[in-house]
């Protein structure tokens, strides 16, 4: 990691992507940050055409720097869909200088939007790790889980009134076959009842659906005979 001056107002740190820059000072808007360096590029020259890696900083349709040499401190800048930074590209001078556009505070990392292509090319296919993209990726995390939990919720409460209804059917059922059963006087709980829900007496006359009158019980009746 290269040496950095005490006096700058920033430092390399670790960051959710890898390394990044970071404020050592209040930084204030429009205040110039650090001018991204390296070796121009020219691109009618096929060695240099050949050149590729992801720190190539493209100046105009022939210059480019290639900011991927260590004195390079600006190339530890990450890119941001809502940055606090920008870059000032000035092609007739071929120099690139990193401005702030908003006030930074010290301890806030820096960084500036790469622009359409090279989100394209290296970002879009990973998945963009700025702030401004963790936060849609949280916020879509939350609203799926909370439609999750409402349809697990809109399902039991559809079981819950399912499993009601059933048992209001069942408990219908079962008064209708209890009343069924009095009304034809089935023993219920060690009692007998009749056709009016009373109880039998011993020895009273006891109606069978056949309608034969059944006798009394008692001593037998003797017959008396005549004599000869």
């Amino acid at each position: 990691m290269p040496a950095i001056s005490s006096k700058k107002p920033y430092r390399v740190g670790r960051s959710q992507t890898g390394l990044g820059l970071f404020a050592t000072k209040p930084i204030k808007k429009g205040a110039k940050i650090v001018r991204y360096f390296g070796p121009l590029l020219d691109s009618r020259k096929k060695k240099d055409d050949a050149v590729e890696n992801k720190y190539l900083f493209e100046l105009n349709g022939r210059w480019t720097i290639d900011g991927s040499v260590r004195e390079n401190i600006a190339r530890y800048i990450n890119h941001a869909c809502k940055p606090n930074a920008e870059s000032d590209v000035r092609p007739r001078k071929r120099k690139v200088v990193i401005r702030a556009i908003k006030n930074i505070s010290p301890g806030e990392e820096i960084n500036y939007d790469y622009g359409t292509d090279y989100f394209k090319a290296y970002l879009k296919p990973i998945g963009c790790k700025c702030d401004a993209c963790e936060k849609k990726r949280k916020k879509k995390r939350a609203e799926a889980q909370a439609e999750r939990l409402r349809l697990k919720a809109k399902a039991e409460k559809k079981a819950l009134r399912k499993a009601e209804k059933q048992a209001a059917k069942v408990e219908k059922k079962l008064k209708h076959e209890l009343n069924g059963a009095k009304a034809n006087g089935v023993k219920l709980n060690g009692k007998h009842f009749n056709g009016h829900g009373g109880k039998v007496a011993a020895g009273q006359m006891i109606v069978v659906k056949s309608g034969v009158s059944a006798r009394p019980k008692g001593k037998p009746r003797r017959e008396s005979r005549a004599s000869a």
